[in-house]
């Protein structure tokens, strides 16, 4: 008996792309058709492109595409989440439409699921091109979240990944929490899994989404989710600078009685100001993450809305 596959492709303004991105897919799921019963779903983020109208045509021509349109732009990960909570497949695969993630890659994953795995997750090697800045700054946030959290994430994770029908199961029953940070908690979540090296391919078309206040907001609910160290070195650095304060209060106390005229200290006085009060904005701000994580929580807003279903008559 034949597996049944769902490849779940989260899609915002990818008109220059999308199209060319169906074509290798289907491709690559043609070959594997005596083996795998595979469909396509594509989860829209409300577009401001012509990507809805190149996908309807897509689904009128081959019902095997399925499409979510969801009511707003709810992210990245959120499609992701609506994409697994419409899932009924054995095996799921999630993958981005830009051809970075490189649908040839897929019998590989699914020959990694052959033996056993329950979660195949690829690791990034990122093309000659790639700028320097964007590789130190990936490098330098999974160092960090790996050194605080007790989930071990691999730094060149990507979204592009295999889970089984019991895995899939697990994020539509039991983890619904807001601000997902699935690379995380594809991690936490256990079972076997195994990774897959490869090569991210050239943007075929169209622009990347992740813009800097995108990605420092992404890297944010990482640390959010997995990591309470940013809280506990607040208490450690506030009792260190807090002694450091006494320590500096009693020599200032005692130089009062030695000295009858003491040497002007307004810059001491300004530099101890400025970084005190630096750190405490900075953990201040870090709380306030923190609260509004629980905020986001408390509201219990759905992670998202669906608009529209398309080829979804047999479901």
């Amino acid at each position: 008996m034949s597996h049944t596959v769902t490849i779940i492709c989260p899609v915002f303004n990818e008109a220059a792309v999308i199209e060319s991105f169906y074509r290798e897919l289907r491709r690559v799921l043609d070959l594997l058709a005596t083996r795998y019963e595979a469909d396509m779903l594509f989860v829209v983020d409300r577009c401001s492109d012509a990507t809805p109208d190149i996908l309807q045509q897509i689904a009128t021509r081959d019902r095997s595409v399925k499409i979510l349109f969801l009511s707003s732009r709810f992210g990245h990960q959120a499609s992701l989440l609506a994409g697994m909570d419409h899932v009924r497949a054995d095996i799921t695969i999630m993958m981005d439409c830009d051809l970075q993630h490189p649908p040839s890659l897929i019998p590989e994953l699914l020959a990694e699921f052959e033996k056993g795995y329950d979660v195949v997750y690829t690791i990034r090697k990122d093309p000659p091109g790639t700028s320097f800045l964007k590789r130190a700054t990936s490098r330098l946030f999974y160092r960090l979240i790996n050194r605080i959290s007790d989930v071990p994430i691999n730094e060149s994770a990507a979204d592009f990944r295999l889970v089984s029908r019991r895995v899939v199961a697990v994020f539509q029953k039991e983890i619904r929490e807001r601000n997902q940070f699935l690379r995380g908690l594809f991690s936490w979540v256990g079972f076997r899994s195994t990774g897959v090296a490869y090569t991210a391919g050239e943007r075929q078309g169209g622009t990347s989404k992740y813009s800097l206040t995108r990605m420092i907001r992404f890297a944010m609910h990482g640390l959010v989710s997995f990591s309470k160290g940013p809280l506990q070195a607040a208490v450690v650095l506030g009792f260190l600078f807090a002694t450091f304060g006494l320590l500096f209060a009693a020599v200032t106390f005692v130089q009062y009685f030695l000295y009858t005229s003491l040497p002007s200290g307004w810059t001491t006085l300004a530099i101890l100001i400025s970084v005190f009060s630096g750190v405490q904005l900075i953990f201040l701000g870090l709380i306030g993450e923190y609260i509004g994580a629980i905020f986001d929580e408390v509201k219990a807003r759905p992670h998202y809305l669906v608009e529209q279903q398309v080829n979804f008559d047999d479901d």
